[in-house]
């Protein structure tokens, strides 16, 4: 009896025990329901509100680090791999400069007398050029000076493989520069509106390891394009012409018919003219363009020159020499490099060049800031100024050690008044 009491006992005990354990979970589940939606409700704004204060800090410190970093070497950042943070650079991809400035860039096809082997043919070559102007009339093309001299035909192919005849505007032989011109009445129709003029940039503002696009006739086999960096700046070089001059180098690719073409930045900006002349045919990876901060004013006077009409005899100028010619890849006794231009072999007493001071030895290498590279455009300028015009002449003399430079204003004289003196 008493064990059945003491079973009976043990099993309401046990039962007891767990019904209070049950009351005691469901009433532990509820509080911590209720505590874990009143955390939420109380400070879940505020965490939300410190974790984007946090990210908006996080944003702005690489955004301010980022915007004192040059424009080259500025990308897209991703953070917290969801939001993309673009800093916009005004960049353009290969393409789109491919794009951008193929309008604006011509292939020139020259016909001139070239010589083999020591005889004369006449032959064709292939250069490129930079739409950089357009007057009422024409559509001013700048290249380099070797590309079109000597040219007895200078054609130029636009981007829609359209053709028209150009002619020389001017041109500086040191810098190796020249200017054509195309008569608009003489575009093939609908050619205007597919090409463009240049954009011109700064090439003060290159840096060495700047992408840099180059385009160009290469081969002579049309448009093509080439990809590089700028290598250096303000490298010294000694043209053919004995100038010492300063010039971007690039490891873009400049072959022969490059020559005249566009060195841009990845804007699209037009920052060099291209020379394959400067490398040379043994040398890779190391191509040279002309500045164009140091191009532009010169292409800008080049371009503003009148065309030439002849006058009747009894208004043309006499100079008063006799001369010849001197070509490229002469040199003194001493090794210094002879200026392109026309010798002065004998000065006619009281003659325009006796007045300006002229002398025996002397060489003429400009007339008005053109430069003069042979007799018959040297009588052609002045078959084209009348007597009493008022000219800048420059011309080279020798030291004995360099030949320096002197630019003088001269009054040029008639042979009618040659003959009134003598």
């Amino acid at each position: 009896m008493n064990t059945e009491k003491k079973k009976g006992s043990c099993f309401l005990t046990g039962l007891l025990v767990i019904l209070f354990a049950i009351i005691f979970g469901v009433v532990s589940s509820f509080c911590f329901l209720g505590i874990t939606y009143a955390s939420n409700g109380l400070f879940k704004p505020i965490l939300e509100k410190n974790v984007a204060a946090n990210n908006d800090a996080k944003n702005n410190l690489i955004i301010q680090a980022n915007a004192t970093l040059p424009d080259e070497v500025k990308e897209a950042i991703v953070i917290n791999e969801v939001e993309d943070i673009v800093i916009e650079n005004g960049t353009l991809t290969v393409p789109e400069v491919a794009e951008k400035c193929m309008p604006s860039i011509v292939q020139i096809i020259v016909v001139a007398d070239y010589e083999y082997y020591g005889t004369v043919q006449e032959g064709t070559g292939a250069g490129s050029g930079i739409i950089v102007g357009q007057s009422d009339t024409e559509l001013l093309i700048a290249t380099n000076y070797h590309v079109i001299a000597d040219g007895k035909d200078i054609t130029i192919r636009f981007c829609d493989d359209s053709e028209a005849k150009a002619v020389v505007k001017g041109k500086k032989v040191s810098m190796d520069l020249a200017v054509v011109a195309v008569d608009l009445t003489q575009m093939p129709e609908g050619t205007i509106d597919k090409i463009s003029i240049a954009t011109i940039g700064n090439s003060d503002d290159l840096l060495i390891g700047e992408s840099v696009v180059a385009i160009g006739n290469a081969l002579g086999y049309g448009q093509s394009v080439t990809t590089g960096i700028v290598s250096a700046l303000n490298r010294e070089i000694v043209t053919e012409t004995g100038e010492t001059g300063n010039f971007i180098q690039t490891d873009a690719a400049i072959n022969p018919g490059n020559s005249g073409g566009a060195l841009i930045n990845m804007k699209g900006e037009l920052i060099g003219i291209n020379s394959d002349k400067l490398a040379g045919s043994m040398i890779e990876g190391m191509g040279y363009a002309i500045p164009i901060n140091e191009a532009d004013p010169i292409i800008r006077e080049l371009m503003n020159k009148e065309a030439l009409e002849e006058l009747p005899p009894e208004e043309q100028s006499y100079f008063g020499i006799s001369g010849m010619e001197v070509s490229a890849g002469l040199y003194t006794n001493e090794g210094v490099a002879i200026p392109r231009g026309i010798y002065v072999s004998e000065v006619v007493p009281g003659a325009t060049a006796d007045t300006a001071g002229l002398k025996k030895g002397d060489i003429i290498t400009e007339f008005e800031g053109d430069s003069i590279v042979s007799l018959a455009e040297f009588k052609k300028y002045l078959a084209s100024y009348k007597k009493g015009s008022k000219v800048w002449i420059t011309y080279e003399r020798y030291d004995g050690t360099a030949y320096v430079e002197y630019k003088i204003e001269v009054t040029l004289q008639g042979r009618d008044d040659l003959e009134t003196i003598q």
